[in-house]
């Protein structure tokens, strides 16, 4: 009895589905989950996605499928957080490579569907962005959904694609593609979320954290990313639903065009011109700009300091909650001060942690 779920953008996506699975199937054999091994540059330093010769120790599945186990460990100067899930949660992951474009990907669905004979195969999103036309002046990073929604609809194979707490990538408005939405599928709980012990707290996705935080009863507007992205909270964000991969493919304009290609440039190029854009392009830039960025002094008083001004021009916008991502930007610490200015706020203000998020309040005179 083995299930594959395929997490449309790597990284959060593959937290999310290890969730959804434990919410729907309790204790049962757990899934495999197929997903990119493309982290936050705070994460890995190298833009774009990993492949398997990135790593040791990873664990062949099929001819073009690898198992990232708890043991492999990424080759430097690249990061992962694959290793580390793999050592936590207790389901199987295995390595989708989009080097060979759409093409590779399929390829390697069909292995594995072949190899695995699962019971069903989802494809998931958070947010859904895997929705989007491609010109939308929001949308940020469709690549990635894009290639694993364009490889499952020339699959043989039933595929059922899942949008989990709509809008809460902060790249499409929910209203955009609420019409789309079908079967309510689930709504995630606090029991959900312990499933996944401390996971989301090293974690760095925004989105599945953010979703967390709702199935824990947050409601509000969460500021994210370095921009400080308004994202809202609300009793729809912590809900599953169907929606029917055709009319995904119908509306996704890059996952059409990118059906026959067989590397990732061409992928790029394809992006390129439909989105003007390739988000591989801006985590080229923004890597070379972090090159150049020193680390500060990370002094309590100063950080609190920091932090207080910063809540009051949050509250001034509506602002409840933040991401330690956003807080960790918008501060000007560098990536790898993350984690340490997590502990630092936390230990000062654990009334504040609203686990995995930051609930903003202004301090007293």
């Amino acid at each position: 009895m083995t299930r594959l779920i395929v997490a449309a953008g790597g990284g959060g996506d593959a937290v999310a589905a290890a969730m959804l699975d434990a919410g729907l199937y309790g204790d049962e054999d757990r899934a495999v989950i197929l997903t990119y091994a493309w982290d936050r540059l705070l994460i890995d330093p190298v833009p774009g996605p990993r492949r398997a010769d990135n790593f040791t120790g990873l664990l062949p599945m099929t001819p073009a499928v690898r198992q990232v186990p708890a043991q492999a460990r990424p080759v430097a100067p690249a990061g992962s957080t694959l290793p580390r899930l793999a050592a936590e949660l207790p389901h199987t992951f295995a390595l989708l490579d989009p080097h060979h474009g759409v093409e590779g990907v399929t390829r390697q669905l069909e292995e594995l569907i072949s190899h695995l004979s699962p019971t069903s195969v989802d494809l998931l999103d958070v947010g859904g962005d895997i929705l989007a036309r491609g010109d939308e002046p929001t949308l940020k990073s469709p690549l990635a959904d894009a290639l694993a929604l364009a490889a499952c609809c020339q699959v043989n194979a039933p595929i059922r694609l899942l949008i989990a707490g709509p809008g809460l990538d902060g790249e499409l408005p929910p209203d955009d593609f609420r019409d789309l939405l079908d079967t309510l599928v689930h709504t995630f709980t606090a029991a959900d979320v312990d499933r996944l012990g401390t996971v989301l707290d090293w974690h760095p996705s925004e989105a599945t954290g953010m979703l967390a935080a709702a199935a824990r009863g947050a409601r509000g507007t969460c500021e994210i990313r370095d921009a400080g992205l308004p994202v809202h909270l609300t009793d729809e964000s912590p809900t599953v639903h169907e929606v029917d991969l055709d009319d995904a493919v119908t509306r996704n304009q890059l996952a059409r065009a990118i059906m026959t290609t067989e590397t990732l440039d061409q992928v790029e190029a394809h992006s390129r011109e439909i989105c003007g854009y390739s988000e591989i392009d801006y985590e080229r830039n923004k890597a070379a700009w972090l090159n150049d960025q020193p680390s500060a002094d990370l002094n309590p008083d100063t950080v609190l300091a920091q932090l207080s001004a910063f809540e009051a021009e949050a509250t001034s916008r509506g602002v409840t909650h933040t991401t330690f991502r956003r807080l960790t930007e918008a501060l000007n610490y560098s990536g790898t001060q993350r984690e340490n200015l997590r502990q630092l706020l936390i230990s000062n203000r654990p009334e504040q942690y609203e686990a995995p998020l930051w609930r903003i309040t202004t301090q007293p005179e």
